[in-house]
């Protein structure tokens, strides 16, 4: 069991003898928290009352409250921040929005957030609605909004704080291709993040700031990038691929990583972890002092209980719906991201089973259904409506549609280009198979493609199913944007998988080699 603080120090000696005037300052963070204020099982999914009350369950925001307050109590100047996607990933979000999100961020006294793409999910007006609801601002700085009358006077790209008789400069970064992984619309235009953040960088060292955080919603590797292609950012904040940085198993790397100067600290998700960084700078802004390490909130952590009861009372509505048994599971569902968006998954094959059945009597012969859509496990035993909800939270519908083999292939290629990166274009598939050649360059990774037993032919015509998103070009499907004959209006993915698991109740999960990696 991971213990409940892990330690690991990055003590770093950047000059010949410590200034008399050093600033220390306590970063407190999390990260893609996507709507799970209830504790969550060890498979990032809910956790009864009857484990959570035996210890067994990690996060949910009653145990923030006492993290960060008993954080906050070990330094004398601290501050709290957010990497996004604080938005969508369980009938909390479905249900209220961002107003959920926005009241308890207000609690916990964050200091500020960057914009994640998930942030985006119900377009600028949703993202508007909690922007004026936070009491903080919330940043991006790799995004023209200014063709956008509902985030224009809304989103800054940068701003400073004053913090223990110091001024910091915090700046916000989304991802680049926010326009393929959400529903920003039109009228705004993401940009490369490294310009973005030398540009804010430069115009806060005008300003005469030389304490410089950012709040990356980008991921571990564009992070890494961020902080080798710029100067003068001491503090990365990340978010979006869901890093574990430390010395604990399934780390990523050290907390923090250090690339020259800059301090690159990300603790998972869900709220699994309290991100906890303590940094010193000398009177010139350099750091010369940088350890901590992510907090797990397990068991040993105290629920406070004025939230435990809010979020019990937010939940009343939900209930009903989700404490609803719907079938059987004779072992755990394996939909954990690392795999389901690198190599054929349980949970890939469970869904994309699901939608081929519901529609192969309309001579569909083939779905896709991307990895990235799939957003938990499901342990052994009862599988409950709230379950299946946390997989497949995004309300997507069935899409079915036409298109030629040629394009399929082109779709293969699109959803293995990003493997190393964890992209959520990864295809979970059913009814075809395929072989991906990792070491091939992107665009000629995909052989030996198969479907009803027989290599597909790029000039015939096949049916396909897949979900809304998929089909209107999110996460790089743009081939399907100009399907034939497309219907985006089918059943709740959600819904569907949740009957064909009643069908097949107890069922059984496996994968069957549909799709082979080679390296």
């Amino acid at each position: 069991m991971l213990a409940r603080i892990m330690t690991s120090t990055c003590a770093l000696a950047m000059t010949a003898g410590m200034a008399s005037a050093d600033y220390s300052l306590t970063i407190l963070h999390t990260n893609d928290f996507h709507a799970r204020f209830e504790p969550i099982s060890a498979f990032d999914s809910g956790c009864s009352s009857e484990d959570n009350a035996a210890g067994e369950c990690f996060g949910g925001t009653a145990r923030l409250v006492t993290a960060i307050e008993e954080a906050r109590a070990r330094s004398n100047n601290s501050i709290l921040v957010d990497g996004g996607d604080q938005f969508q990933g369980t009938l909390f979000y479905t249900y209220y929005k961002g107003a959920m999100a926005a009241e308890f961020m207000n609690k916990l006294g964050y200091t500020a957030m960057t914009v994640g793409n998930h942030e985006f999910d119900d377009g600028p007006e949703v993202l508007r609605g909690f922007a004026e609801t936070i009491e903080f601002p919330i940043l991006m700085s790799n995004a023209d909004v200014s063709g956008e009358p509902l985030l224009a006077d809304t989103i800054l790209k940068s701003t400073i704080i004053e913090q223990g008789g110091e001024q910091i400069g915090l700046i916000g970064l989304t991802p680049q291709d926010t326009d393929e992984l959400a529903s920003p619309g039109d009228n705004v235009i993401f940009t490369d993040p490294v310009d973005a953040v030398q540009g804010e960088v430069d115009s806060l060292t005008e300003a005469g700031v030389n304490k410089i955080i950012v709040l990356s919603h980008s991921g571990y590797g564009v992070d890494q990038r961020v902080a080798s292609e710029t100067t003068g950012v001491d503090v990365i904040v990340g978010g979006h691929t869901n890093t574990l940085l430390g010395d604990m198993d399934g780390a990523a790397g050290p907390y923090p990583t250090m690339v020259g100067s800059t301090a690159i600290v990300s603790a998972y998700a869900y709220g699994k972890f309290l991100g906890e960084l303590n940094v010193t700078f000398d009177d010139a802004g350099v750091i010369t002092e940088a350890s901590g390490a992510p907090i797990i909130m397990d068991g040993d952590v105290a629920e406070d209980e004025t939230t435990v009861e809010r979020i019990a009372e937010l939940a009343a509505p939900l209930d009903e719906i989700r404490n609803m048994v719907v079938a059987e599971t004779a072992a755990p569902i394996e939909g954990d991201r690392s795999v389901c968006r690198a190599v054929e998954c349980e949970m890939g094959t469970l869904v994309a089973d699901a939608m081929l059945d519901r529609v192969a009597d309309q001579g569909v012969q083939i779905a896709i259904s991307n990895g990235g859509g799939l957003r938990a496990s499901i342990d052994g035993g009862e599988v409950t409506m709230g379950e299946v909800l946390t997989v497949l939270p995004f309300q997507n519908t069935l899409s079915t549609f036409q298109v030629t083999g040629g394009t399929v292939l082109a779709a293969l290629e699109n959803g293995v280009s990003q493997v190393e990166e964890g992209a959520g274009r990864f295809p979970q598939v059913a009814g075809i198979s395929f072989t991906v050649t990792l070491s091939a360059e992107p665009g000629s990774r995909v052989s030996d493609v198969m479907v009803g037993g027989e290599p597909i032919d790029p000039e015939a015509v096949y049916g396909l199913v897949s979900n809304n998103y998929v089909r209107n070009g999110g996460d790089g499907y743009d081939m399907f944007r100009s399907a034939m004959n497309a219907y985006d209006f089918g059943p709740d993915l959600a819904d569907v998988t949740a009957e064909y698991l009643a069908e097949h109740t107890p069922y059984t999960p496996y994968t069957d080699g549909r799709i082979t990696v080679v390296e």
